[in-house]
């Protein structure tokens, strides 16, 4: 799949190895974690980069230190 700056459910759940119902749950608790930052969110998708640095911790070695 090509890189864009969303994941579909679709995606999540075949990365995940878990069903389209509970990527939906996920997607929504990560959505509600952005929106608490003051983030717009899309319903069914999720920023790639924030999935990957909540699923994954691949926050750069830069990011966070002053």
């Amino acid at each position: 799949m090509a890189e864009t700056m969303f994941m579909r459910v679709e995606e999540v759940a075949e990365e995940m190895g878990v069903s389209i119902p509970y990527a939906y749950k996920l997607i929504r608790r990560l959505n509600r974690e952005l929106q608490e930052t003051g983030c717009i969110t899309i319903a069914g998708r999720i920023d790639r980069k924030f999935f990957h640095e909540k699923f994954y911790c691949t926050k750069s070695n830069n990011e966070g230190r002053n």
